[in-house]
């Protein structure tokens, strides 16, 4: 027992850092043990990478699929490669059918559905109202919550003339970043309430996500509240009111790039559209074009019947045979 005791004694100090348990006879340890302690900690270390990495792998995979399945938020944007022709949209018209959205009409009928955007009143929507009223033409006003409270009267006379008030949100905030049901909810239900409160009646469920700001679970929430979403397939810069687009400018843009099925997006607070509306109608029904109202797209995208008494009876879309059915096929 004393020699195992005194053994210790014989340990340099410096072996007191090597694992417990060496004897006196092994080769010497300062040499030959260290590789070995490198060694075991490379194989930890490289153990450690290689689990991270897979973690991390897996991570960006899941993350992948999951991106493919739910894309990011995004801004609606547009492309023109053929004039006459549907723009390309960051999606496509079937891909947003799933979540009862539309950008335009898939049709090659020289429609077109009008709509306006209402932030504030600065004295132009009452002369868009004269300009459609003369033309016989319905459009979409997508208001906010403060225009609503502040122009009931604007609210009513566009009920009265026929027009639809669609909701813009209350608040006119990046819907993209609201991620609970209940805070996209109250955005639109406020509005709702404050329009029939001035109207007597409810507001009908459409919905233009501000400044086209939108990701898919925004789109999802918005169906299940029962609304259908409206992008646009034309539109132009005409809300910087120090910088108003000229005649010519407006022209160029919403002749050049009108087609058949196009959803318009205006704002009534532009002095320029105010001012050129008369004469923008004129010239798109010169064109061939005749206007509808976005209720007619929304119901008449799912509808194809085998005839036109089928379509007045069941469908209520505008009797839209399908192109099989009018061909004989």
């Amino acid at each position: 027992m004393n020699k195992r005791f005194n053994f210790k004694k014989f340990i340099p100090k410096k072996r007191s850092i090597e694992t417990p348990g060496i004897e006196d006879s092994s080769p010497p340890p300062l040499r030959l043990k260290r590789p070995g302690l490198k060694q075991t900690s490379l194989i930890a270390v490289l153990f450690i990478a290689s689990f991270l990495i897979g973690n991390l792998t897996a991570r960006a995979v899941h993350s992948m699929e999951a991106a493919a399945i739910q894309p990011a938020s995004d801004n609606w944007g547009l492309s023109f490669p053929e004039k006459g022709k549907t723009p390309v949209g960051n999606a496509t018209i079937d891909e947003l059918k799933q979540y009862d959205a539309y950008y335009a009409a898939d049709t090659d009928e020289k429609v077109i559905y009008l709509t306006f955007d209402c932030g504030y009143e600065n004295g132009n929507t009452a002369p868009i109202l004269d300009a459609l009223k003369k033309h016989n033409v319905s459009a979409a006003f997508f208001v906010v919550g403060t225009f609503v409270d502040s122009n009931p009267d604007l609210i009513k006379r566009m009920v009265d003339e026929g027009h639809i008030v669609g909701n813009h949100t209350y608040h006119h905030p990046d819907m993209s970043k609201i991620s609970t049901s209940e805070a996209f909810s109250k955005e639109l239900t406020d509005v709702e309430s404050r329009y029939e409160q001035i109207t007597g009646q409810p507001m009908h469920k459409f919905y233009r996500p501000p400044q086209g700001k939108y990701s898919t679970d925004n789109l999802q929430m918005a169906k299940d509240l029962g609304y259908k979403t409206f992008f646009w397939s034309l539109a132009y810069v005409d809300w910087y009111q120090d910088k108003q687009p000229t005649k010519e400018e407006a022209f160029d843009k919403l002749l050049g790039r009108i087609h058949p099925g196009a959803i318009v997006l205006l704002h009534s607070t532009s002095k320029t559209n105010a001012a050129i509306l008369d004469e923008l109608l004129t010239k798109w029904e010169e064109m061939g074009y005749t206007f509808k109202t976005i209720d007619q797209i929304s119901s008449s995208a799912d509808c194809k019947c085998d005839s036109t008494q089928d379509c007045q009876q069941n469908c209520q879309c505008g009797c839209q045979q399908s192109p099989e059915k009018k061909s004989g096929n």
